[in-house]
């Protein structure tokens, strides 16, 4: 069974690519209530030709606070720095060309950037990610070291895990829908069913319990192909990593598992294209250039 490869976004930037859900997810993140009257403007960045999403969901706030909403299954600690690539197209996309050369100062808005995961490995509520600590060490190369970094970008990371976050879920339908459909897509899968029977009763659970049963209801089959491109990914993963360990690529033979884990990479790439994942999202997933997966 394959995915329907003519679709390109994932389940979450679907759910939440409504004015009015962005309002109340960033409500119930924020715990400070947006005004109905007050505007959203989505400016979630594409790639024209491949017809896919680059990021998750960015949005602006009153045309005075950008905010870029990523989710995830697996926690990077370079998440910062994928994000410092995207608020920078972001900016570009919303501040004219010819603002930038002006000499009077041009007001922009304040940029805010928010995590949210539920993959299956245990995380904390909250956690902080700074792009700072990434940054080597100059000493030796400034005459003084400032304590405030010349850049510095933070995430913050949530976990929407059935469990975490309660009130957080709780304030946003949507979000608490998307945790319960993902936790019950984990629940059947825990019980060994086929990846797609587990897709269908997930699916069936939520309509049955009115949990994003008017989403479901009409994209169904797409919700299901999408989630299907995913998890296969997911599998994929799972697979060459245990072939990786089982041919000692990662039992401490260096030479070995940098190879294997190159060729791990582009073997996940290749079949995550093959499920219609754009390039984009495979290079979230993979971490290898987007040149080498566009060359696949």
């Amino acid at each position: 069974m394959k995915a329907n490869k003519k679709h390109k976004d994932s389940v979450f930037s679907t759910l939440f690519n409504n004015p009015d859900v962005l309002r109340e997810l960033y409500s119930a993140v924020e715990g400070i209530p947006v005004p109905p009257d007050m505007p959203i403007d989505i400016n979630t960045l594409t790639n024209v030709l491949l017809k896919g999403k680059i990021n998750d969901v960015s949005f602006t706030i009153d045309n005075r606070l950008v905010v870029l909403i990523e989710h995830q299954s697996s926690i990077s600690e370079n998440l910062p720095l994928r994000l410092l690539e995207y608020i920078g197209k972001v900016y570009g996309k919303i501040i004219p060309s010819e603002k930038h050369f002006q000499r009077k100062l041009e007001k922009i808005p304040k940029p805010e950037f928010i995590v949210l995961y539920n993959g299956k490995e245990a995380f904390q509520d909250h956690k902080e990610l700074r792009l700072s600590d990434a940054f080597m060490d100059v000493h030796g190369l400034k005459r003084t070291e400032s304590f405030e970094p010349p850049l510095e970008l933070i995430v913050n990371v949530y976990n929407i895990n059935q469990g975490h976050n309660p009130d957080m879920l709780k304030k946003c339908a949507v979000l608490h829908g998307y945790s319960v459909l993902i936790s019950k897509i984990w629940e059947y899968r825990k019980r060994k069913l086929p990846l797609d029977e587990s897709l269908k009763l997930a699916i069936k659970y939520c309509v049955e319990n009115n949990i994003l049963r008017d989403f479901l209801k009409k994209h169904g089959s797409e919700v299901y192909s999408m989630l299907y491109g995913e998890y296969r990914v997911e599998d994929e993963i799972a697979v060459v990593a245990r072939e990786a360990r089982e041919d000692g690529f990662a039992e401490g033979h260096a030479e070995g598992h940098e190879e294997g884990s190159e060729e791990s990479k582009l073997t996940i790439a290749r079949n995550a294209l093959a499920e219609g994942l754009t390039p984009d999202i495979v290079q979230k997933i993979t971490g290898l250039d987007l040149e080498t997966i566009k060359n696949l």
